[in-house]
């Protein structure tokens, strides 16, 4: 089970977050004016549906632009980046264009960005809203690995935590013909979807929309794919913000720590907030998991709720304080009546499986950049090292993410291209990065690594007192301050807070 830095369930502001706090100092020059008012080398059209979806609605556009498959050979094969285009509702006001990427890796803008639109109704009124989905994502040349039947399989039968020599071999022999399948069924852009060419393609759709500098709106993994542009195109960054930040200073082992320590914090807190002692709760979850990774609990649906599902089910509900009853509901259902209906509905929510049986692709996507950006290859002997001190974080979420880290990416077919990612950016314009001190998934000592690693002068950080996994559209301070920098180019004071 690798946790995904994403955008919430559900609804518009489920996927943003943005800044901070009350004091505005300072202004930058503002965008660079856009070259036209309309994108030049795109031919916008009615947006078709969705795969699973529904179409947005007559207020949308959406286009394709050709990229390289490979940068290294430009003048070589290309494929087509899928995007959707909100207009600026003030022409007259207009400033260019604003760029998202709602997380994952593996999210779909162009999903999302419609069904998000709501919670940038301010922004959208002089900036055109825009999504992609990034290569190796859905429409755009989406990583396919394997069938639902394989897939359904594989959540019943892989045991995530494994106990004995022959539930670590399957456990190994499942990430390995995962990477197998992706290789099979989607063999020419598996090498080419990393976050590096992710960033790349971000500026040749900057150009194709005529905008001499980007602005752009980041969440979760989607900060990590900002802050590796600004390291490569330091000279084109306008108005950037990074909510609920990636690390990028860690490894991928250093990603499974960082998301023990956050989900833990997150779980104390949604005891606390119960009235419960958080050592004492967890250590009851963790006493239910055992129960069920011996005797899984019976559903309505007939199929059975595992130990892995249920430690999904319980991760879920822990991005957003407003789902914390959810949790205490499936948790009562489990403890009390032992049945596994509710955890199983929020973990099938997690991994993208509709009502018929059929999976979405995303995790597909999400494992294959994650892959193609991630070089470290952990052993399970290296995986086992680390169980006594991922329970010691986490008695509940460690031992799934100690695992994690052999399991994700195990005889993985593509190279991955680094240890962590850049983020210096020198030179750029400043980039206003936040944090929210009980956010889950990307823990808030991220967003103070992120801030240093872009630069002095170049990283603002932000701090969100809260809960939750990014924080524009749910704090008023930080939506306004938001707002404020996007619209009129106000720099928040660095080290500012909201709460």
């Amino acid at each position: 089970m690798r946790v995904r830095g994403r955008a919430r369930r559900g609804s518009a502001p489920a996927v943003a977050v943005l800044l901070l706090t009350a004091v505005l100092a300072g202004c930058d020059d503002g965008p660079a004016p856009p070259q036209s008012s309309k994108s030049r080398s795109l031919d916008w059209k009615r947006c078709d549906a969705p795969e699973g979806g529904t179409a947005p609605g007559s207020g949308w556009r959406c286009a394709t632009l050709d990229v390289p498959l490979d940068y290294a050979r430009p003048d070589g094969e290309t494929i087509g980046i899928a995007l959707i285009r909100k207009a600026a509702t003030r022409k007259s006001e207009r400033l260019g264009s604003m760029l998202f990427n709602f997380g994952g890796p593996g999210g779909s803008g162009v999903d999302i960005l419609p069904r998000a639109a709501a919670s940038y109704r301010e922004l959208n009124t002089r900036y055109d809203l825009v999504g992609f989905d990034p290569r190796g994502v859905a429409a755009s040349a989406g990583v396919r690995c394997r069938g639902d039947e394989e897939q359904e399989t594989a959540y019943r039968e892989v045991d995530m935590t494994p106990d004995t020599a022959a539930e670590e071999t399957a456990f190994v022999a499942d990430g390995t013909d995962f990477g197998a399948g992706c290789e099979r069924l989607s063999p020419a852009v598996l090498p080419h979807v990393g976050t590096t060419n992710a960033a790349r393609d971000m500026d040749a759709i900057r150009r194709a929309l005529g905008d001499r500098k980007l602005s752009y709106f980041g969440i979760s993994y989607g900060t990590e794919l900002g802050g590796t542009y600004a390291h490569l195109f330091p000279e084109t960054v306008g108005r950037v913000v990074l909510d609920a930040v990636v690390d990028p200073t860690a490894d991928s082992v250093g990603h499974a720590r960082n998301q023990a320590t956050g989900f833990q914090r997150a779980l104390d807190n949604y005891l606390r907030d119960r009235g419960q002692d958080p050592a004492a709760g967890t250590r009851r979850i963790a006493d239910l998991l055992e129960r069920i990774d011996k005797e899984p609990l019976p559903t309505t649906s007939g199929r059975e709720l595992n130990e892995s599902l249920a430690v999904t089910g319980i991760v879920t509900p822990l991005y957003s304080r407003s789902d914390w009853p959810t949790l205490t509901a499936a948790l009562d259902e489990a403890e009390n009546s032992g049945r596994g209906d509710r955890l199983l509905q929020l973990a099938d929510s997690y991994n993208g499986r509709d009502a018929n049986g059929h999976y979405d692709t995303r995790n597909h996507s999400q494992r294959a950049i994650s892959c193609a950006d991630a070089k470290a290859r952990p052993t399970v002997a290296e995986a086992r090292a680390l169980l006594p001190e991922f329970r010691e974080l986490s008695p509940v979420f460690g031992p799934f993410l100690a695992w994690d880290t052999a399991g994700w990416c195990a005889g993985w077919p593509v190279e991955g291209e680094h240890d962590t990612p850049e983020a210096s950016a020198p030179g750029a314009a400043p980039i206003l990065v936040i944090g929210t001190t009980g956010d889950p998934a990307t823990p808030y000592e991220g967003a103070r690594r992120m801030a240093d690693e872009l630069g002095e002068g170049v990283g603002v950080m932000l701090t969100n007192k809260g809960e939750g996994h990014g924080s524009y559209g749910e704090s008023a301070c930080v939506t306004s301050l938001v707002d404020a920098y996007f619209l009129e180019g106000k720099v928040p004071a660095d080290e500012r807070t909201c709460s």
